[in-house]
């Protein structure tokens, strides 16, 4: 525990309490395609962008996104281009719910299933209901996780016959009929 005091309402001394390199654990952030995030349902066209913001800016509320019509916000966020989500795929089953809880202050974490979450290239987040409101504002998300650069894949060119060229594949072999194949 640490060297200070808390009563009943919190922390009096008006400090924050995270360590000092918290902000350094959110750094997927800076590997975001911002430019090419895609935010479906939004009342103002790009504000999807504006919530993934650096740890130390969590608490911006002049940044945000807010839902158009209903409660549902669908995040598209590339690390490199990948097919975004629509509402239509939001019907299948997705690789992990969360429960959605309160967080004022934006220090509340959801732990993944690390198996379904190594080697994204693409992540989509839809966010189906809220707590109650007609729409939904979004402030801040931060990712938080480990990057590796992708791994350039070469390319094979591959040529297929639909036919066979007798004359491209010579042989000293005779046909079932004894002519030679030349």
């Amino acid at each position: 525990m640490s060297g200070h005091g808390h009563s009943h309402g919190g922390c009096s001394g008006g400090h924050d309490h995270d360590p000092p390199d918290r902000g350094t654990e959110f750094s997927l952030y800076t590997k975001i395609d911002t430019d090419r995030v895609e935010c479906l349902n939004e009342v103002t066209n790009g504000s999807g962008k504006l919530v993934f913001k650096p740890w130390d800016q969590r608490l911006d509320t002049e940044k945000y996104v807010e839902s158009d019509d209903d409660e549902e916000l669908l995040f598209n966020i590339p690390y490199k281009n990948q097919p975004n989500m629509t509402f239509d795929d939001t019907r299948s089953d997705p690789d992990q719910v969360f429960e959605m809880q309160r967080d004022t202050s934006g220090i509340l974490e959801y732990n993944t299933k690390i198996a379904r979450f190594s080697n994204v290239n693409h992540l989509s987040i839809h966010f189906s209901k809220n707590f109650g409101a007609e729409t939904s504002i979004v402030y801040y998300i931060g990712l938080r996780g480990e990057f590796t650069e992708a791994q350039r894949q070469g390319i094979m060119i591959a040529q297929y016959e639909a036919y066979a060229n007798p004359k491209d594949h010579k042989t000293s072999l005779f046909d079932n009929v004894q002519h030679e194949i030349s």
